[in-house]
């Protein structure tokens, strides 16, 4: 069977479409499989994280989720009573973005078809199998069963994973210990726009407006956390909980989604087997504390999108499919650490409210705000500096968006110049010019600037390669001895030798 298409993403959610836009911006022939016919309107996410922001405004979305989106300069942890401090934090999106996940995946599934990527909707994947050449992938739809051929398949399908577990990859982790209570409802008794945050011996309450009339409602009851997060959740067990752990039902007019969720912890013991890939809540899953899992989810489609299309182009070493793994996984990790101790601070016993009052002196400290509050939006994510590059501070840091001046005194910043998914060579106030020849690396933008704002981290650069994602591949000092052949060596690990 010829290959139908190079990537087969299954599952279409934000991660998938997240990745399938990706991959179409490198000119990959990749398809969406997605069960359901449209995009649900319920929503579990309804935060954009700082980070995640990031990754869009690199590719021009962002703006378009703002459009629609209402940005709030402070967060949580563990519904503590000092917030999370964003507004604070080293980054041109120093906010999180209130919007319902059904909005982002919308945007996202806009910005691939845009690209060229196609999706195919009513259609689930039945089985995956790879071979030496490719992947088979059975499928059936509203025509009956059909096969598709690609080069590769990435799971993107949830915590139920096809992809996971044909590919034979663990999932390890715990089972959940309680569930929680989820819906969005209409409470005609509360004041527009109204916030509600309460814990006490009677259980978590926290309603967040959504629009003027709707809520969205977290309640973590006592008496009923023990049941299965299978058991249909009705509005009268939705009612009853509100007013034992709010002491009223603040008006409940009508529920339009109820559901019902556990804190199991779990995470795929590799992200990769061969010609298969994991991202999103088939690779982890965890208690939403936080508004984090998305958010991880789109930076994993932002890690592999490049790695994927580079090892497709023929262009990417060995290595850097690998590395997607090798990356990923720790902060994924620490990921699912947090979100554990989260849980545990929201148990209403005597000595954790005494934690958690300890917990919320400490994050009056500005330095200690900033710290978890930069965990929380993954603007403190790095990776392992390159052992084969010259050493330098900046060296697998994620790069800020800053803002440069061109020869012809133009000012842009960064990000925009990472619209179109390639690397950038970045040459700063340098002398002489780099002996490499822009025609020869396809994937490769090189661009001469000066830092139109000096920075202390900056200020000593001579070159440094971006990766399409935003993170440094490597940087090199002024008073490197040999700038051009660093650079020419340094280009060619990272990206390839092939030419258009």
């Amino acid at each position: 069977m010829e290959h139908a298409y190079e990537v087969i993403v299954i599952g279409g959610g934000p991660v998938g479409m997240m990745l399938a836009g990706e991959l179409a911006l490198a000119g990959i022939k990749v398809c969406v499989v997605e069960r359901l016919k449209e995009t649900t309107p319920f929503s579990r996410a309804l935060t954009v994280h700082p980070r995640t922001l990031e990754i869009l405004d690199m590719r021009g979305v962002k703006s378009k989720l703002m459009n629609k989106g209402r940005p709030l300069p402070r967060g949580h942890f563990a519904e503590l009573d000092t917030p999370l401090n964003f507004s604070v934090l080293d980054s041109t999106s120093n906010y999180t973005l209130f919007l319902p996940q059904s909005e982002t995946e919308k945007v996202l599934e806009e910005w691939a078809l845009g690209l060229g990527a196609e999706i195919r909707r009513e259609v689930e994947a039945l089985s995956v199998h790879q071979d030496e050449d490719g992947v088979d992938v059975q499928l059936a739809g509203p025509d009956g069963e059909t096969a598709l051929r690609a080069l590769y398949v990435v799971g993107t399908d949830g915590a139920g994973s096809l992809v996971r577990k044909q590919a034979g990859i663990s999932f390890e982790g715990t089972d959940a210990t309680f569930t929680a209570i989820l819906g969005d409802a209409v409470l005609a008794e509360l004041p527009s726009k109204s916030v509600v945050s309460r814990i006490s011996e009677k259980g978590l309450v926290r309603v967040m407006p959504i629009n003027e009339h709707l809520y969205r409602v977290l309640i973590i009851d006592p008496e009923r956390s023990h049941v299965s997060k299978n058991e249909p959740l009705t509005v009268e067990e939705f009612r009853a909980s509100l007013i034992r752990t709010a002491g009223s039902d603040f008006g409940l007019t009508e529920a339009r989604w109820l559901s019902r969720f556990g804190n199991a912890t779990r995470q795929a013991g590799r992200y990769r087997n061969n010609r298969l890939f994991l991202a999103g809540d088939a690779a982890h899953i965890h208690f939403p504390a936080g508004g984090q899992g998305m958010n991880v989810g789109l930076q994993e489609a932002m890690n592999l999108g490049w790695k994927l299309a580079g090892a497709i182009k023929g262009w990417a070493p060995d290595w850097m499919l690998d590395s997607y793994h090798t990356e990923r996984f720790p902060w994924n990790t620490a990921l699912l650490r947090n979100t554990e101790v989260q849980t545990l601070l929201l148990d209403a016993a005597p000595p954790i409210m005494e934690m958690r009052s300890m917990l919320s002196k400490l994050l009056s400290i500005p330095e200690a705000n900033y710290q978890i509050s930069a965990q929380i939006a993954a603007i403190d994510v790095h990776y392992a500096p390159d052992a084969e590059a010259p050493p330098h501070p900046l060296n697998g840091k994620r790069s800020k968006d800053i803002a440069l001046r061109l020869k012809d005194e133009q000012r842009v910043s960064m990000y925009q110049l990472l619209h179109k998914g390639t690397f950038l060579l970045l040459q700063l106030n340098c002398n002489e010019q780099s002996e490499q020849n822009r025609e020869e690396y396809r994937n490769l933008q090189v661009v001469s600037a000066s830092l139109d704002v000096t920075g202390d981290d900056w200020n000593d650069v001579h070159s440094a390669l971006i990766r399409p994602d935003g993170h440094i591949a490597w940087a090199i000092s002024r008073s490197n001895s040999n700038p051009r052949q660093t650079i020419k060596e340094g280009v060619a690990r990272w990206c390839g030798n092939v030419t258009e």
